[in-house]
């Protein structure tokens, strides 16, 4: 049957899988850092995911697509309960071996600047002249133990939550880089999908500068490790 249905533009989408969340019925998932339709008959056509989405990558088209099931809807809500499309939000407990505290002298910050948040940092500041730009996930800096020293030290640091922020980061951080004189540009994400939207921003931002700057991206697991870098 031809009727309305949800289309995603997989090039706007960046990953942040707010839409998988206000799918009520679970026609949305994350696949590969990328929101998808899942199955027609879980699309009802109402179209709650459109105003959730910061990129406007999702629209109606009318197409040939399978009618709306609502009982199968209902039933894969009862067969497998899951609260959000995020892989990033599934909760996990972390075992940890219990270490005996050593005595030792607290570490000092190594933060240059405030604010830190992108969306709060200004476009031209004094600090990033000659800097090199750390622009980090949230979570990164609790996953990771010694992130201020691995990554903060030596560094103007700006972070985000691609999820969270319901802003394109990459026009902020393309301003950034190219009003100012950033030697290099490091990005620290966690290995979940929806942290790959801070990353493509990143991306973006360095090819839209129009500035050749060398960068590298660092991956952090949800248990604290460097997965890769």
């Amino acid at each position: 049957m031809i009727r309305r249905i949800i289309e995603i533009n997989e090039e706007k989408c960046n990953g942040c899988g707010l839409c998988a969340q206000a799918c009520h019925e679970g026609a949305i998932g994350m696949v590969d850092g990328k929101a998808k339709l899942l199955r027609d008959d879980y699309c009802d056509g109402l179209g709650d995911c459109l105003p959730v989405c910061p990129m406007d990558a999702i629209k109606f088209v009318e197409r040939e697509a399978a009618a709306y099931d609502e009982a199968a809807v209902l039933a894969n809500k009862e067969k497998k309960e899951q609260p959000c499309g995020c892989a990033g939000s599934m909760a996990k407990t972390i075992q940890r071996e219990e270490e005996a505290p050593v005595a030792a002298a607290p570490q000092q910050s190594q933060l240059r600047q405030w604010p830190v948040q992108i969306k709060l940092v200004p476009v031209k500041a004094p600090y990033f002249d000659g800097a090199n730009l750390l622009i980090a996930a949230d979570c990164t800096a609790y996953a990771y133990a010694n992130f201020h020293q691995e990554f903060i030290r030596g560094k103007i640091a700006v972070v985000g939550c691609p999820k969270l922020d319901a802003v394109e980061y990459s026009e902020k951080l393309t301003e950034i880089i190219r009003h100012n004189d950033i030697k290099s540009v490091t990005v620290v994400r966690m290995e979940v999908p929806c942290c790959g939207g801070i990353e493509r921003a990143a991306v973006t931002a360095l090819q839209n500068s129009g500035k050749f700057i060398p960068w590298q991206v660092v991956t952090i697991s949800v248990d604290g490790r460097i997965v890769e870098r």
